[in-house]
């Protein structure tokens, strides 16, 4: 079985037909197993690079957790560099040639991953350090003193603020441009660090869907804010960098696979940032500027009929991070009309499921979708590539042999 593949040079999906092939592909393995389906994967890889619109996507790789899969999207004219969420993974990355362009996503302060990283050339010449505090830089400077500069990435908080209402994620505490000035200047009054880049992930925008009407007016208000004050930021901390002689910023990091349209309109933005929307998980299915197409699945066995309109599947209760809820819940999609009972919902061992039509036979497979899209990889070793009817290609995931930095 190959253990690489590339991506199809069209976004052309094959989604009315998902379900019979991935019964036919997957017949011969057991469950639980996780499909990637080639052409709806292609297809969302195309449609980022549209909605982006010219600029680099840099991909998020928490939603792919796939070396195989990394370098197949990196493959891709308009795909360039990773945003890693651990310092130990950017380090894998560069080590195993996949990349030699990555902007750790969040804050460390892990002593060990950063003695490794201050003590190679090569490392400190292809990490970013992401930063937004001063306590940041000296667990930087407490691992030892680096062999070259650096290079940090300043955070900036893009929510929306309405008097003590605060709407988006809870990060960066870099609001105001005086604040991001601040940061700049003391980042730049030590030569162990080389501010090199400015980062904002608009969460409020990009991981929230919006067919709610309210949901979509905070959400413009929330663009025309940062519309002006995402540019005055870039300028303020472009003039530090000037005054000190030093070069401009390399790169300002903007957007998520919800704000692309917006984002990628902002031209103080060099570069943007995407993932989810690559394994299209049902989280994003409702949104109205774009839809991807369900491109990642899990499948589990029917193993108990407990009456005539219920099955039970081994296992499922693969839920998802963030506030609890019915949509952290994975969704039973094929064969359709399943639905979790009330009481019971996706269980540990097993998970009983309500049927509206025919009732799955013991032994029949049923396929869900995760509500996010990385977090489907910690609970499988391999992902299988399904293309046309076939499994074409199996690939191993941060959770299989060899990827113990996690």
């Amino acid at each position: 079985m190959d253990t690489s593949f590339q991506l199809l040079p069209t976004g052309e999906p094959l989604v009315g037909q998902q379900h019979r092939r991935l019964d036919a592909a997957s017949h011969d393995l057991d469950a639980p197993l996780a499909v990637l389906d080639l052409h709806a994967l292609s297809a969302n890889a195309h449609n980022l690079l549209h909605r982006a619109q010219g600029k680099p996507v840099r991909i998020a790789s928490k939603s792919i957790r796939s070396v195989e899969v990394l370098n197949a999207l990196l493959a891709l004219e308009g795909f360039a560099g990773v945003l890693a969420f651990t310092l130990d993974e950017a380090i894998m990355l560069v080590h195993m040639g996949v990349t030699d362009d990555v902007v750790v996503a969040y804050p460390t302060v892990a002593p060990n991953a950063l003695a490794n990283l201050i003590s190679s050339t090569q490392l400190l010449s292809a990490i970013t350090l992401m930063i937004d505090h001063p306590d940041q830089l000296r667990a930087i400077q407490h691992a030892g003193t680096p062999v070259a500069p650096v290079r940090v990435c300043l955070d900036l908080d893009t929510s929306l603020r309405l008097g003590p209402i605060h709407i988006g994620a809870r990060r960066s505490p870099i609001h105001r441009v005086s604040q991001a000035r601040a940061a700049a200047e003391y980042v730049t009054a030590s030569e162990q660090f080389r501010l090199v880049g400015l980062m904002g992930y608009e969460a409020q925008i990009a991981g929230v869907t919006d067919t709610n009407p309210i949901m979509r007016s905070l959400k413009r208000l929330s663009m025309q804010e940062l519309g002006a004050r995402r540019p005055n930021v870039v300028a303020a901390v472009q003039a530090v960098l000037a005054a000190r002689g030093l070069p401009e910023l390399e790169f300002i990091n903007g957007g998520g696979t919800g704000s692309l349209d917006f984002t990628t309109t902002d031209d103080s933005v060099t570069e943007l940032a995407a993932g989810s929307g690559l394994y299209g998980p049902h989280l994003f299915d409702h949104y109205a500027r774009f839809s991807p197409h369900p491109a990642a699945f899990f499948g589990l066995d029917a193993v108990r009929m407990p009456s005539a309109d219920m099955v039970t599947v081994h296992g499922g209760g693969w839920i998802a991070s963030g506030a609890p809820g019915a949509d952290r819940l994975p969704q039973p999609v094929y064969p359709p009309g399943l639905r979790y009972t009330t009481t019971e919902g996706a269980g540990e061992v097993q998970t009983p499921l309500k049927a509206r039509g025919d009732t799955p036979r013991i032994g029949q497979r049923v396929w869900f979708r995760h509500t996010k899209a990385g977090e489907l990889a910690e609970h499988v070793n391999h992902f299988q590539i399904l293309t046309n009817q076939t499994i074409t290609a199996r690939v191993t995931t941060y959770r299989g042999d060899g990827y113990a930095f996690l």
